[in-house]
């Protein structure tokens, strides 16, 4: 009995050493595209969960650009990471393509559903399946200087009053810019006029009267009461304010990291637009989310570690030190996130901000789009022609796109 208690013994210890070398031996790949303090923060937490688990996290930071392209070419194949960290306009698109995201309701329980600002789950549902856990938001707001800007506007009748006030085109100074020939810039005030890409049922209505209205608005800024520089761009509009030629932009979260110390800023929600029925401007809100890859081979340790940055804990580590808007509710009752300026004026837009749609077909939308905004505001064509011509585009490319699956 003695010697069998002895094998028992040594056989069990040498099942537990394996079963703890293995844990010791396990690697979590993690893509991202951050950089900067956003880079730092998700390091630091790569290392905090090392310690907490006792696997290796490495991340991997992706140039922007080739990221989508590079996830799309090597997560079907089975390469690629365990868990990779999107946006949600893309969402759609790779559950359609297969073989890229893997759904997670399975894993998720009530306690984690429940501690997300409202609507940042449904941004990681596609067609009634959650697929990603959201980690943190975006939208644009309006942004001043405080030595030409006294009182932020509330209406659109407020703000071209007062950026009238502050334009002098002889000398190249104008109270407003933001990059209004870039859709996604212009979606806040097609929000606003009711406007859409899809309806509910995702029948593409971007060719719309309302649509028409939003644009017929920001030609009026930018013509009639020439408020605003031509030729706009992220670049021109950076330059401008750390300049003091522009007064007031319209701009989101990673504006702020390229305002001058020599420029002292305000932040204040969007405002009202009196000719849309005194609706307020409503930006889209992109979502990043975490997914584990459909090709991981530990997808319970990649989906774990997606939830610990959906944490309260790690929410504060985005928040405080990377300076990400996260989604977890809880951190913003913390005073070191609600009384941070920045913070709080993100999150106080969070309330008229729209998310973006996450269908397949929205990656056909933005070339043609753009094109009718460039198209428009260089006098090619008016609003109706502009938007019946990108609508054909669109539709080509959803037709294609749907003939090829």
């Amino acid at each position: 009995m003695k010697r069998l208690l002895q094998i028992l013994f040594t056989v069990g210890s040498l099942f537990i050493a394996g079963i703890f070398t293995v844990a010791q031996a396990a690697e979590l790949i993690v893509w991202h595209a951050y950089r900067g303090a956003e880079k730092t923060a998700i390091e630091k937490l790569a290392k905090l969960y090392e310690t907490k688990k006792g696997v290796t996290v490495t991340t991997l930071a992706i140039p922007y650009d080739a990221y989508a392209d590079k996830i799309s070419a090597s997560v079907p194949r089975g390469k690629g990471p365990d868990v990779f960290i999107y946006a949600q306009d893309r969402l759609g698109g790779w559950i359609e393509s297969g073989k890229t995201v893997e759904p997670i309701d399975f894993f998720m329980d009530d306690a984690t559903r429940a501690q997300f600002l409202p609507g940042m789950l449904d941004a990681m549902t596609y067609k009634g399946t959650v697929y990603g856990l959201p980690l943190n938001y975006k939208s644009i707001t309006l942004i001043y200087n405080k030595a030409l800007v006294k009182t932020p506007p509330k209406t659109s009748a407020e703000l071209v009053k007062l950026a009238r006030s502050l334009t002098n085109a002889d000398s190249g100074r104008y109270g407003l810019a933001y990059w209004y020939t870039n859709f996604y810039f212009h979606a806040a005030l097609m929000n606003a006029f009711g406007g859409k890409v899809f309806d509910k049922d995702g029948k593409l209505v971007l060719n719309s009267k309302e649509t028409v209205a939003s644009i017929k608005q920001m030609m009026k800024w930018y013509k009639q009461d020439g408020i605003m520089p031509t030729e706009p761009s992220e670049t021109l509009v950076s330059s401008m304010f750390n300049e003091g030629k522009v007064a007031m932009v319209f701009n989101g979260p990673w504006f702020i990291g390229e305002i001058s110390p020599s420029i002292d800023f305000g932040l204040a929600v969007l405002p009202v637009i009196d000719e849309a029925g005194k609706k307020p401007m409503r930006p889209w809100l992109t979502i990043e989310g975490a997914y584990v890859s459909a090709s991981s081979k530990q997808k319970d340790m990649a989906y774990d570690f997606a939830k610990f940055l959906a944490s309260e804990e790690a929410g504060l580590v985005l928040a405080l030190e990377g300076r990400q808007l996260h989604t977890n509710a809880a951190i913003y009752k913390d005073k070191r996130v609600s009384d941070d300026v920045v913070l709080k004026a993100f999150h106080d837009q969070l309330s008229s901000a729209e998310p973006m749609p996450n269908r397949a077909e929205m990656t056909m939308m933005w070339s043609p789009a753009t094109t009718a905004m460039n198209k428009v505001v260089k006098g090619n064509a008016t609003p109706e022609a502009a938007l019946k011509e990108a609508a054909g585009a669109i539709q080509d490319g959803i037709n294609a796109l749907h003939k090829g699956r």
